[in-house]
């Protein structure tokens, strides 16, 4: 049987988890339809995502279709919470995009299909809540193919949307409108399809084009889009046909080397570590050790998702993916043997608001610490900071709901009462030029028994970091090498102005050692060192980060929305008028977003929305912003030795 690994994607309320129950329900491995307002759906599972009605961790439920196995991930649809949806897509083979009928194309939608096309992941559309009063499936197709740069293809025809009553029936490949429509789509990527239906359309049989379809819906060509109402399970028999027949699944190899990736980690009832993994190639045993990137570990329990439910088994097989026991130092992206998946660059951008995190009672400081630590396992985009001489804590975040959701674990999980002060925007550091730093072994004001010599340069926007030796490596031990190598990482975390430094290269130009008096704490050491200087003289600049917003009114209130964007120092890129209705796009400061969201409301007299999300870093204007460094400044040369030794 082949294998289908397909994530489930939308902005929040489309209707994604209530798809999966029906998915579910209709492959026979639930008997009974759940809810999300009532809480009790498959997929949903803690306690806070009951409680508020949305999926805050991505789920896993494997079901068949068929000969395809369909390991389906239910992932989070509100922004807050999109690093849950970035850990998934390496894994996925095809996607179904929801969108509802009523709402239509929203920002979260825009910003999954752009990532889903980067990672060329094959995916086809739903158009949910067909059912829902106000519904409208061609103008939200139109608003799709408008905002998004794809071409939907209707696969459905809507009788009475926005009723009980609707229905939706499949359309005939071979009669009008989808004949022309979708000959024309295919023809445009395949040349001997359209000599055929230039001049002999007749050669053009459903099979031929449900078998072209298919092809290039796997190459992210063309996606087809389907109607429907997840709730009632009207127009599911046909998607659930599409899942089966035009996604593109994987044969795998269960005698080839071992394959997979873990992308979740969780906490058992016990405190024990649970992986998930998706193993690609090869099998695992019970109590056999894997080698992962922080050293070998054995596995002591097996879970796999099969058939709707978790069972205990003692084979992981290709294809599968299982709840782990026993990996004690595995992290979120690390792979397990050969990494048959991406290559771990992020798909979305990095959370953009900092707040400190304080407890109610002193007493649970430490708690605290330790509790926070626990949940970045789960969410390593958390980006936990600690000033230990002041005893704050920092945490990054996406949004005000995360916040929230963040602050109801540790006390139902942990039992510490937090406080959080208000959200401060994360600004980042690029460098200006080159720069070089160099320490000598033996020769003041060197304590440490290690040369080190670093050069930084900027990479263009975009790359992210990246470090290279430039040295005979053979002259020292391996490990020394590793620890420059991990010290550089964690020192550009703050740069001259305490933010992190980004898009920068660093390579190692100079390296000696002591025998059999170095160790590799002298390298650690050392390199913070190395690598301030190197940054000091490059120098750098502060960029804060910009939003892309989409902002619909009354076009009344067009010219008072004008001059509110102009005092916040807004960009407007897009403007259009249509029905009454004006929409507006471009970019603001990260800073200025809330305040302009906050006023909206009145000037619109409550009907003007406004979705906005992370669109790149800019060069700050004004004085730059600095943040107080947590820990050793290594920018303080006098300051840092006297501190480390």
């Amino acid at each position: 049987m082949r294998t289908l690994n397909l994530g489930i994607l939308a902005h929040v309320d489309a209707g994604k988890t209530s798809l999966t129950e029906r998915l579910l329900f209709n492959a026979g491995v639930i008997d009974k339809l759940g809810s999300v307002d009532t809480g009790n759906t498959q997929t949903d599972s803690l306690e806070l995502e009951r409680q508020r009605g949305i999926t805050i961790r991505a789920a896993v439920v494997s079901f068949t279709i068929g000969d395809t196995v369909v390991n389906l991930v239910d992932t989070p649809g509100h922004p807050d919470f999109i690093a849950e949806v970035e850990r998934v897509l390496g894994l996925l083979d095809a996607a179904v995009v929801v969108v509802s009928a009523v709402e239509g194309v929203q920002a979260q939608t825009r910003i999954l299909v752009r990532a889903l096309q980067r990672l060329a992941v094959p995916f086809l559309f739903f158009i949910n809540k067909v059912d829902r009063l106000g519904a409208q499936y061609d103008l939200v197709l139109a608003d799709i193919a408008r905002q998004s740069p794809v071409r939907p293809i209707a696969m459905s025809a809507v009788i009475n949307p926005g009723s009980k009553l609707v229905q939706v029936e499949p359309l005939d490949l071979l009669t009008e409108p989808l004949f022309t429509m979708l000959s024309e789509t295919l023809a445009e990527n395949d040349d001997v399809l359209l000599g055929d239906y230039v001049t002999a359309p007749d050669r053009l049989t459903a099979e031929r084009l449900g078998k072209a379809l298919a092809e290039q819906v796997s190459r992210g060509l063309v996606h087809p889009a389907f109607a429907g109402a997840a709730m009632t399970g009207v127009g599911l028999p046909t998607l659930t046909s599409a899942i089966a027949t035009l996604l593109p699944g994987r044969n795998l190899d269960p005698d080839g080397p071992i394959a997979g990736k873990i992308f979740k980690i969780e906490r058992g009832w016990g405190g024990e570590k649970l992986s998930y993994m998706y193993l690609a190639s090869g099998r695992i045993q019970l109590r056999q050790s894997l080698d992962l990137p922080k050293g070998p570990a054995r596995v002591t329990g097996i879970q796999v998702f099969e058939a709707g439910g978790v069972h205990p088994v003692t084979t992981l097989r290709a294809g599968q993916i299982a709840r782990v026991s026993g990996l004690a130092g595995a992290r979120i992206g690390d792979a397990v043997g050969d990494d048959p998946l991406s290559g771990g660059r992020s798909h979305f951008a990095p959370p953009t608001l900092e707040t400190r995190v304080l407890a109610r009672r002193p007493s649970d400081n430490a708690a605290l610490w330790l509790a926070l630590n626990q949940l970045a396992e789960q969410d390593p985009l958390i980006n936990l900071r600690r000033n230990e001489d002041a005893n704050e804590v920092f945490m990054s975040l996406y949004g005000e709901v995360q916040k929230e959701v963040i602050q109801s674990t540790l006390l139902a999980d942990f039992g510490i009462e937090a406080m959080f002060e208000e959200s401060t925007v994360i600004c980042v550091e690029r460098l200006v030029g080159t720069g070089a730093g160099l320490e000598i072994i033996f020769k003041e004001p060197n304590p440490f028994m290690a040369t080190i010599g670093l050069r930084v340069e900027p990479r263009t926007e975009g790359a992210g970091n990246s470090f290279a030796l430039e040295v005979d490596i053979g002259q020292m031990p391996a490990s020394f090498y590793r620890s420059v190598e991990d010290t550089v990482a964690e020192t550009l975390k703050q740069g001259p102005f305490g933010w992190q430094i980004i898009d920068c290269h660093v390579a190692m130009t100079a390296a000696r050692h002591s025998s059999p008096v170095s160790t590799a704490a002298d390298f650690r050491q050392l390199t913070p060192l190395v690598l301030a200087a190197a940054l000091s003289a490059a120098q750098t600049f502060v960029c804060e980060p910009i939003d892309r917003f989409y902002l619909e009114a009354p076009a009344v209130a067009l010219n008072g929305l004008h001059t509110l964007l102009a005092k916040s120092g807004a960009t407007v890129t897009d403007s259009v008028i249509t029905n009454g209705v004006a929409r507006l796009e471009g970019t603001i400061a990260s800073t200025m977003t809330q305040g302009v969201a906050q006023q909206l409301p009145g000037l619109t007299s409550g009907m003007g929305t406004m979705e906005y999300s992370f669109d790149h870093y800019a060069r700050m204007t004004d004085p730059p912003r600095s943040r107080r460094h947590s820990g050793v400044d290594p920018f303080n040369a006098t300051e840092y030795l006297l501190r480390v030794r």
